[in-house]
């Protein structure tokens, strides 16, 4: 049946900027995050949020794919059930894919068995369908209260918000994607763009502008698990 999943994980949580010690009242919600992770190297992870969308996600695979970059996937489970063969070409390609609750719930108002609920599924689809098992949980809309933080504890899971938000899914014009991260970077940012958007997405064309500008200023991409070890 595979590895039981759900509250029983074994592996350590480790929350990244906003760790359970220094949580804000019940109630506070942190909806940016602004601490970079401190590494030496000049670090960058990409992520991309709410997919996997059959156009958008096979064209950013592809661009990645040419520049032999892997980055991390916070994937819906609606989406996720309806395209396993994109999630099995994600997993292939060595990318990392992270938890989005299965329905992309607004968690401001849920509670305990909810948020659970929403992760749990996610999880199960991607072990059932592909064989996979998440360590990673981004919060739709990166809202996070005392009891979202709560249950990714309880369920050990890494709870990874962004450094940089491109905005992308607006939707923004590609110039002003490709602006909010070249002029944001400065090594151990996590890139927060989407690869699910309604409507027109120009976050693949931004992405063939800000790759290889990012590579020829000497930085190398990175999953968040990878960018993590440095916390």
């Amino acid at each position: 049946m595979g590895k039981i999943i759900s509250f029983f994980k074994s592996a350590a949580i480790i929350l990244l900027i906003i760790p359970l010690s220094l949580a804000p009242s019940h109630d506070a919600f942190s909806l940016y995050a602004d601490e970079r992770v401190s590494c030496d190297e000049k670090l960058i992870a990409l992520t991309f949020d709410d997919g996997p969308h059959k156009k958008y996600t096979s064209e950013i695979l592809d661009i990645l794919d040419e520049y032999s970059i892997k980055a991390t996937f916070f994937v819906v489970g609606l989406c996720a059930e309806k395209y396993p063969e994109i999630i099995a070409r994600e997993i292939a390609s060595g990318h990392e894919i992270g938890n989005h609750t299965y329905s992309h719930i607004h968690l401001r108002n849920a509670n305990g068995e909810q948020i659970a609920g929403e992760i749990d599924k996610t999880e199960q689809l991607l072990m059932e369908n592909n064989g996979y098992s998440t360590t990673l949980f981004r919060p739709p809309e990166g809202v996070c209260n005392d009891t979202v933080r709560a249950v990714a504890k309880n369920m050990n899971y890494s709870l990874v918000l962004w450094t940089v938000d491109t905005k992308d899914w607006v939707p923004s014009s590609c110039e002003s994607i490709v602006n909010s991260v070249l002029s944001s970077v400065d090594g151990g940012e996590i890139i927060l763009m989407h690869d699910y958007v309604v409507g027109k997405s120009n976050t693949p064309d931004a992405l063939r502008i800000i790759i290889p500008k990012l590579i020829e200023e000497g930085y190398k991409f990175v999953t968040v698990s990878e960018l993590l070890k440095y916390s």
